[in-house]
Order: C-alpha cells, then sequence, then structure tokens
C-alpha cells in the first residue's frame, strides 16, 4: 500500500498545514477548497510560512521551492482522482463530510484510503458513511501542522489492519509520532484536555483568581508552554465549547459539561484569537 500522491480536503489553518508537511515530506500534494479566494488565502499562508522560515534560517531556500514544487491548488473534486490517500480537513459537520466523500469516491480509485482529521467526531460514524469503510480511519493532527509532532491514528471498527499500519507509517513518513488512539470522543489528547481547560474556566468562576494569575500559576508552577486561558483563545473558545458538547452527549459526566461563561463567551462571539477577543484581547 505504496503511497506517493496526496489529497487534503480543505486549505483552511489544519488543511494548510498538513498539505505542506505532506508536500516538505516529498509526496506530490494536491490540495483542494471549495473556491479560489479561499484557495489562494491557504497557499498563502504556506509560502508565508515557508518563506518567513528562510527569513529565521529554520528552512532552506532548496527545501522551499521542493516544498511548494511539490503542491498544487485546485477547487475541482476530479483533480484528486489519481491520489492514493486523501485527508480530509473540513469543517466539523457530519453532514458536510458525508457529501465530500461522496464526491471523493466519485473520482478516485477503490483502494485509495480516506481519512478524517476530526478532533471530536466518531471514525466509525464517518467510515460508514462511505463505501470503503475498512480503508477509511482518522489521522489527527495538531495546530500548528507544521510544527506539532503529534498525529493521533484513529482506528474505526470497520478499519482494516492494513490501512492502519498505511495511515501510521505515512503519519511516521511526514517526520510526526503517530501514536493509536481509541475511537472515542476526544481520542486521547481532547480526552484529558478539555476537562482540564473546562475546570480551569470553573475555577475562575468560583474566584480561584485572576485569569493572569491562573495562567502564570500553571505555565511557571507546571511547567506548561502556555496556561489554560491562554491556550483556549489559541484553541478558540468557539472550537472548545464544540468538542466538550459532544463528550458530554457521549458520557454524560458532570466533567464535560461547558461552563456557563465558557456558553456566553462563544454566543457573544468571543472565540479567542481568530476574533481578536476572548479570555484576552488582541
Amino acid at each position: 500500500m505504496e503511497i506517493r500522491t496526496v489529497g487534503v480536503l480543505g486549505c483552511g489553518l489544519m488543511g494548510s498545514g498538513i498539505a505542506q508537511v505532506s508536500a516538505a515530506a516529498g509526496y506530490r500534494t494536491i490540495v483542494r477548497e471549495v473556491n479560489d479566494p479561499a484557495l489562494q488565502a491557504g497557499l498563502g499562508r504556506i509560502r508565508k510560512f515557508l518563506a518567513d522560515g528562510v527569513a529565521k534560517g529554520k528552512v532552506t531556500e532548496d527545501a522551499q521551492t521542493k516544498t511548494l514544487g511539490n503542491l498544487t491548488g485546485t477547487t475541482s473534486t476530479a483533480d484528486l482522482k489519481d491520489c492514493d490517500i486523501v485527508i480530509e480537513a473540513i469543517v466539523e459537520s457530519l453532514d458536510e463530510k458525508r457529501a465530500i466523500y461522496q464526491a471523493v469516491e466519485a473520482v478516485v480509485r477503490p483502494e485509495t484510503i480516506i481519512a478524517s482529521n476530526t478532533s471530536s467526531l466518531c471514525i466509525t460514524e464517518l467510515a460508514a458513511a462511505t463505501t470503503r469503510p475498512d480503508r477509511f480511519g482518522g489521522l489527527h493532527f495538531f495546530n500548528p501542522v507544521p510544527l506539532m509532532k503529534l498525529v493521533e491514528v484513529i482506528r474505526a471498527l470497520t478499519t482494516s489492519e492494513e490501512t492502519s499500519r498505511a495511515l501510521t507509517a505515512f503519519a511516521g513518513s511526514l517526520g510526526k509520532e503517530p501514536i493509536t488512539a481509541p475511537d472515542r470522543p476526544g481520542f486521547i489528547v481532547n480526552r484529558l484536555l478539555v476537562p482540564y481547560l473546562l475546570d480551569a474556566i470553573r475555577e475562575y468562576e468560583r474566584g480561584l483568581g485572576t485569569i493572569e494569575d491562573i495562567d502564570k500559576g500553571m505555565k511557571l508552577g507546571c511547567g506548561y508552554p502556555m496556561g489554560p486561558f491562554t491556550l483556549l483563545d489559541f484553541v478558540g473558545l468557539d472550537t472548545t465549547y464544540y468538542i466538550a458538547n459532544i463528550m458530554f452527549e457521549e458520557f454524560r459526566e458532570p466533567r464535560f459539561a461547558p461552563p456557563p461563561l465558557l456558553k456566553r463567551m462563544v454566543l457573544a462571539g468571543y472565540h479567542g484569537r481568530k476574533t481578536k477577543r476572548g479570555f484576552y484581547s488582541y
């Protein structure tokens, strides 16, 4: 099950990062977006990341040229027909994912693997929306993809052993460290991280300390690279709220329930860095 050509669905923050690391690893990479403005924005993000890396001496000009040379953008699903693996990184909507899988399956070969970068949806349910549930799995990358070393490899009930091995090997070929995660909401990382972030919000509401002091306490006292509120703003309060709701619906445990403050901030449009306002202002 040799992978030569990689398709990426979505050229947003995650999709562009996945496309970049795939192209940098030497794979012919085709990234598909719904329209040209979105595609150009994503490709521009990749070019800027590489250019900044060259300016800082972290990326060679040769590596920049090779990465961009392996990368192609498109707005047509038909251009993915020769892909050996297609990684989906679109919005967290089951209906939209089902629709794009159907479009992809109409053009790719029967042996092509489809993988989802979902951070919360059930991989078995997504696999069941395809005609190749044995050749479907989860590849959960972390933001920012070019810098974060971890990839969670999630096996659906229907994923074949051969597909699971291929996904793990592919993740390793990108210079990432793959770990095997269960097909349960949150997988491994978010299953442990989200309750921690929700607890930080609850304790802040109870007067444990200021946002700044709680962040400083966890950063300097525990050696974390950033405190919980800085991380919430970075991840996105809306994203955290969405994942927490899915986890609560699955397990019905109070620790997964979104705190009232988080809900109010999301409703107010305070989603963190991307909206210039979250627990901090940017």
